[in-house]
């Protein structure tokens, strides 16, 4: 099935976001966040089918649930997101050249952004909130397992526009099948920009086969370094927070740097999480401590050789962290180098200098100093929510918000100047 035909009309549609006021955006949202809550019941409903497919200890069945509070919040991040501040048409950077064109950069939309994630039917009220805010209209592709949800996220969206005159075809919802997302990859002409939300597997395969321009984001190896400075206390309220939030979401901890003056503490540390159950992979340092302490047997075990490749490498999304002993704050960001992903990393020290050379030193979109990764979140950081994390340098980096689904276009302003 070619779906030029599809990506054609969600192009036509974008031309007509443009023409919206911020009256027009605030008041449609505002009646999305309404409309969700009148539709709790049918949303559920909907969010039961996806879930009865899938077995609950899949670290992604926590990502694909919608509850009744879910969906409260989902409505008042609608609402954040109405009334922020819109980047969409600001004006910078002025100037006047000498034979007096006036020049100015104008915010504007993309046109249309696609979005490719997994079991996240939050993502769908995400993606459709920013875009419509910023002018774009928006092709969906979620994964088969939030199918059903989707479509009565996306069902209830059109509803909302249809009330508004507005054109539906500003949001489309491909086929949860593999073929949809190879062809969105390769609309050129029709999609400006992609933005996969997912697992690494995912990305690497959007990137791989992407024709069209790809923001990468989403999949974190996420590492917290106690240093030889740190607060006890602070860092099992830290760590605990980190790791046990949502295990399911790319900002939660996956490995424990501890340096090796602080072992010891380790027991202490980590008390949180033995009441959670989570299971450690050690290395020999950290195994002898925890194995002579109150952390339950049958919830540690050893890193080999053979198997500190996968250990250290791994997101896990699940009640399972890796910890490794280190001498020194340099052999600690050499263990990020090669094992982050540039997602999110934190220090917990009281030693100012060495929480700078950590904040330098560390290559990613969010590094930390005595707070843990959970903050990376576009709603934590104010931007109302996110339509991802990127993990990239080139554009946007970290939570993107509003002004990055902006770009800019130079307005020049003359009187009959002719260049020479």
């Amino acid at each position: 099935m070619i779906m030029n035909d599809t990506f054609a009309k969600v192009r036509c549609a974008s031309y007509t976001l443009n023409r919206l006021s911020e009256t027009d955006r605030t008041s449609l949202l505002l009646d999305l966040a309404d409309a969700t809550e009148a539709h709790i019941s049918d949303l559920l409903v909907a969010n039961a089918n996806d879930l009865s497919r899938m077995d609950k200890d899949n670290p992604l069945y926590d990502r694909l649930q919608l509850t009744p509070q879910r969906l409260h919040d989902i409505a008042s991040a609608l609402r954040n997101v109405a009334h922020l501040d819109n980047p969409l048409g600001e004006v910078f950077d002025t100037k006047t050249l000498p034979n007096n064109l006036r020049l100015r950069k104008q915010r504007v939309p993309y046109g249309v952004v696609g979005v490719v994630y997994e079991a996240r039917p939050n993502v769908s009220f995400d993606v459709f909130a920013l875009c419509f805010k910023t002018g774009n209209a928006c092709v969906l592709k979620g994964g088969k397992d939030a199918d059903a949800s989707n479509r009565a996220i996306v069902s209830l969206i059109k509803d909302v526009l249809r009330h508004h005159n507005i054109s539906e075809d500003v949001v489309c919802l491909l086929p949860a099948t593999h073929e949809a997302t190879q062809q969105m990859l390769t609309a050129v002409g029709y999609i400006d920009l992609c933005i996969p939300r997912g697992g690494r597997r995912l990305i690497d395969f959007v990137r791989q086969t992407a024709r069209i321009p790809v923001i990468e984001t989403g999949a974190g190896v996420v590492h917290t370094y106690f240093d030889e400075f740190g607060d006890t206390d602070m860092g099992a309220r830290i760590i605990e927070n980190g790791k046990t939030r949502r295990v399911s979401v790319c900002n939660a901890l996956d490995c424990l740097l501890v340096h090796s003056k602080r072992i010891a503490d380790l027991p202490q540390l980590l008390a949180p999480l033995a009441k959670k159950n989570v299971k450690i992979y050690a290395d020999d340092k950290a195994y002898a401590v925890l194995s002579q302490s109150a952390y339950p047997d049958n919830l540690i075990m050893a890193v080999t050789p053979d198997t500190e490749n996968e250990v250290y490498g791994t997101e896990f999304m699940s009640y399972t962290m890796a910890i490794r002993t280190v001498d020194s704050i340099d052999e600690a960001l050499q263990h990020i180098r090669r094992y982050g992903s540039g997602h999110s990393e934190a220090i917990i020290t009281a030693s100012e200098s060495n929480a700078q050379l950590f904040q330098q030193q560390v290559d990613a979109a969010c590094v930390y100093w005595n707070a843990p990764t959970s903050f990376t979140d576009g709603g934590e950081f104010g931007l109302g929510a996110e339509i991802g994390i990127s993990t990239q340098k080139l554009g946007p980096r970290g939570p993107m918000g509003l002004q990055a689904l902006t770009t800019y276009k130079w307005l020049i302003d003359g009187e009959g100047q002719v260049r020479g």
